[in-house]
């Protein structure tokens, strides 16, 4: 059963996170996950565009990561931003590329950049956390 928190921190940025199966449909959830957030702090105008995200950062990592679980991560890290992230238990950086117009996959980075402000990858002991942020008006 996937288990959300969520962590005020008194010098930090609020976040909501929760565990989720390595599997294709924890995107659903992850979507839900971000919508709530930016709901929760009036960044409605970022539920679009970081349900795309996050669908396609968990998406990366049911295909390419081992064990059987997941962590997504949704932060705000100043008043107009969003950050989200997918933990995950493989070291292999996402690998960035353009799809030919015959493949079924490998767009989903292309979208990732072209919808963030900015993105990329922290490596963890234990594996790696691929990020993205929004940001929404006030916040350049």
């Amino acid at each position: 059963m996937p288990r959300l928190t969520m962590r005020v921190r008194p010098t930090g940025p609020p976040g909501y996170s929760e565990t989720l199966p390595r599997e294709p449909e924890s995107a659903a959830p992850a979507r839900r996950l971000v919508r709530m957030s930016c709901c929760v702090w009036g960044l409605e105008a970022l539920a679009a565009a970081g349900a795309v995200i996050i669908t396609e950062l968990v998406a990366n990592s049911v295909r390419h990561a081992r064990r059987e679980s997941i962590r997504v991560t949704v932060e705000r890290p100043a008043e107009h931003r969003v950050r989200l992230g997918v933990v995950d238990f493989s070291k292999e950086p996402p690998v960035y590329r353009a799809a030919g117009p015959g493949d079924e996959t490998g767009r989903g980075l292309v979208l990732v950049d072209a919808l963030a402000a900015e993105w990329g990858t922290e490596l963890l002991p234990w594996g790696k956390r691929v990020w993205a942020e929004l940001c929404g008006e006030g916040e350049g």
